[in-house]
């Protein structure tokens, strides 16, 4: 018998669901906190793992969610101008508050608001990629295609 999803896991499951999706959240013994560890306990490839970073615009303070290949470094400067504004990485702190959940294991729904979301063009050449479900061990698989569903995210060149 499998051992319910922690609280944070959850509410990703519910969300994922709610949003019309059964995709299945799953928690790792290992840790998925990073795309590096998340690939390896897996078993596939880096660039395949969605991982969702916060930024903030300045001077506006808003948050802007970028979900990137785990193979890629987000340009700033080119999601500045994607943006219209200028940005910056958001902290630990700032990255709670607007979307409920800590970093390293930032989902790409279930946020405490909704969030304009950028998805990195790379992660549509992958059948299948994994994204963070709220813990820094949970994780769902889905297709680029459910992303951009699930999301409403746009895609765009993000990588660095």
């Amino acid at each position: 018998m499998s051992q319910p999803l922690k609280d944070s896991a959850r509410r990703v499951q519910e969300a994922v669901r709610a949003l019309g999706f059964d995709f299945q959240v799953l928690e790792f013994p290992a840790s998925t906190r990073t795309a590096a560890e998340a690939a390896a306990a897996i078993g596939c490839l880096e660039a395949q793992i969605a991982k969702s970073l916060v930024f903030a615009q300045h001077p506006s303070g808003n948050p802007v969610l970028v979900i990137a290949s785990g193979a890629n470094r987000v340009d700033e400067s080119r999601l500045a101008a994607l943006c219209g504004a200028q940005i910056r990485r958001a902290d630990a702190d700032y990255v709670r508050e607007q979307t409920g959940f800590a970093i390293g294991g930032i989902p790409p729904v279930g946020h405490a608001q909704p969030l304009p979301t950028w998805l990195d063009e790379d992660l549509q050449q992958y059948i299948e990629i994994w994204a963070a479900a709220g813990t820094p061990n949970a994780v769902f698989r889905l297709t680029p295609s459910a992303l951009h569903a699930l999301t409403g995210g746009q895609w765009a060149a993000i990588r660095n």
